[in-house]
């Protein structure tokens, strides 16, 4: 081997490793960025209200005022927003887990007449604008009497076409042999559903699961339309109110928004492993 190729083997190496660093420089700096408002919302949530739009802004309180935080729950029923936040978002995630993993399992799995042609028109249904339906839906919730209850958006969330086709496209990647074997052995489709492929599907449940939770607890404008009683509204809701009640306290303000984040991003941090690895591997086959 010649001293010009070891030479231009070398050269490549240290291109690369510094093409490497400038790459990890450049997304830590668009990291640091991105958490530039978070930080200042943990900030002002500790500071007065007079010291929040302070110029020059301190990004480390003086003093810490850990009482906002003790305020907040007093000043609304922030308890009750909770509750009814994780009891719809438990319901509704629980429930497209379900629905989705059993309807992706037919679409991917089992063979009948008009199967692709049922599954486009229902993954076609994604494009359709929620205010097209808006009306329909609450007229229908309404009139079966679940207005003004938790049920209505539990009911009317529980089906998810994005979820349907996130499953199926995980299914695909299950060697149809495994259904096979276990046809042969006697079990029924809801046994290999259950024993086989949703066990080998976990990472796309927990996609699913991260993906349904988040939205249905940072969900708005259903409980907008649908809960009208002050013991039945979500925190997304609650916030608004607060907002509308305190317009001035903005150290509040960020003590309470930043109270809805947490339950999210914890979420978030203890399923991020499966979260990249369900998207790393949902869609490889289509």
């Amino acid at each position: 081997m010649s001293v010009q190729t070891v030479a231009r083997r070398a050269n490549g190496r240290a291109f690369g490793i510094l093409g490497k660093a400038a790459l990890y420089a450049a997304l830590f700096l668009l990291a640091c960025v991105t958490l530039i408002p978070f930080v200042w919302m943990l900030s002002s949530s500790l500071k007065l209200d007079q010291e929040v739009f302070r110029y020059p802004m301190r990004w480390i309180p003086e003093t810490a005022h850990w009482g906002n935080y003790v305020e907040i729950w007093r000043k609304i029923p922030l308890g009750t927003y909770f509750q009814n936040t994780v009891a719809v978002a438990a319901a509704v995630t629980a429930m497209q887990i379900l629905t989705s993993s059993f309807a992706a399992y037919a679409f991917a799995k089992m063979q009948f007449r008009g199967r692709d042609a049922l599954f486009l028109c229902y993954i076609g249904t994604i494009a359709v604008p929620w205010q097209v339906y808006m009306l329909p839906q609450f007229i229908m919730m309404r009139n079966i009497g679940l207005y003004d209850t938790i049920w209505a958006l539990v009911v009317l969330q529980s089906f998810s076409a994005f979820g349907v086709f996130l499953m199926r496209q995980f299914y695909l990647t299950i060697p149809n042999e495994l259904c096979e074997a276990a046809r042969i052995d006697g079990l029924s489709e809801y046994g290999i559903w259950a024993r086989i492929v949703l066990p080998l599907a976990m990472p796309a449940v927990a996609t699913l699961f991260i993906f349904t939770f988040v939205n249905t607890w940072n969900d708005y404008m259903g409980p907008l339309i649908y809960l009208t009683r002050d013991a039945n509204k979500t925190i997304q809701v609650g916030l608004q109110r607060f907002i509308q009640s305190f317009t001035s306290d903005y150290h509040l303000i960020m003590a309470a928004a930043l109270c809805s984040l947490i339950p999210v991003t914890i979420l978030f941090l203890v399923m991020q492993r499966y979260f990249i690895e369900g998207i790393a591997t949902t869609g490889l086959k289509g």
